[in-house]
Parts: C-alpha cells; structure tokens; sequence
C-alpha cells in the first residue's frame, strides 16, 4: 500500500440537492443544484517522503517475519525438549523397572535361604528395604514419565484452553 503513494490519487466526487431562497420553492425544477468535482492528490510528488515510508512499511513487514520465525522456532524447540526428556524418562522407566523386577527376586531368594537357615534375618529385612527402594524409585520415574508425556502434548498442542467446559449434570427426579 505505501508503494501506492508513488501514483497520483484522484477523486471523483459530486453532489445533487436543491436550493431555494423560501422553503415554497425548494422542490420547483429550477432550485436543482449539482456540483461535480475532481481532487488529486499531489502527495506522490515528494518521493523522499515517500519512499522512507516504503522503508518503514517494509521494516514493519520484516519485523513482523522475524517475530512469526521465532515464535515458529520457540515452539519447535519445547517440542524437540519435550520430545528428549520423555525419550529419557522412557529409558530410566526400563532400567528401573529392571531395578525392581531384580530387588523383588532377590528379596524372594533372602526370604529362601533365611527359611533354609543358610541367611540371617539381617540379610532378609536388607533385601525387603532395597526392594522397597527400588519399587519407590520406579513409581516416581512413571511419575516423571507421565509429567514429561503431558508436556510433550501441552508442546504440541501449544497449550491447555484455560477452562474446561462444564458437563451438564442429570437431575435424578
């Protein structure tokens, strides 16, 4: 629009009406009045003017691109981060679930051998606080898995509305 300002703008206008010294002959054929009329606009003269305008519109414009990329790239970003700490919690759910499958199998064996006399209650209550321990580690990593999947789909979506909708209750009569 502001190279527009390098062409001459005209403007074509006009008017019909009546006009009458009494209000008797307002509507008698000869108190017509018509007025026609040209403007140009002589703006386009001062290119200077004008071509800094085209400048500041397409630093606008260029202003504007930049925000847009950024904002593109910003939002690219906390989908690749969302993307790696799940890929990372994903990896420490296996290991520590491995953790605990094994904790809970050698519990079982201290347990045995306790049984079998060939270990000390010492060793078995050792065994059961390191189970424990593992299976506690393994539920805080689903923990932290769920809260990094959340985040990948807040990341993807661009966001949670700010309130849900309401459900309409069925009123038991």
């Amino acid at each position: 629009m502001a190279t527009a300002d390098l062409f001459p703008r005209f403007t074509l206008g006009g008017l019909v009406g009546s006009q009458a010294a009494d209000a008797g002959a307002l509507f008698e054929r000869d108190s017509q009045a018509r007025l026609a009329f040209l403007g140009v606009d002589w703006s386009f003269l001062d290119v200077g003017r004008v071509r800094a305008r085209i400048a500041a519109a397409d630093a606008d414009a260029d202003a504007e691109l930049a925000r847009y990329q950024q904002s593109v790239l910003l939002a690219l970003e906390d989908v690749e981060n969302a993307l790696v700490r799940y890929g990372r919690t994903r990896e420490s759910d296996a290991h520590l679930a491995q953790a605990a499958a094994d904790s809970t199998r050698a519990a079982e064996l201290a347990r045995i051998r306790y049984e079998a006399g060939a270990a000390a209650l010492f060793e078995v209550l050792d065994a059961e606080r390191t189970r424990l321990q593992a299976q506690d580690a393994f539920a805080e990593a689903r923990t932290r898995s769920a809260e990094s999947l959340v985040a990948l789909y807040k990341a993807m979506a661009g966001g949670w509305p700010t309130q849900l909708p309401r459900r309409e209750t069925a009123r038991r009569d």
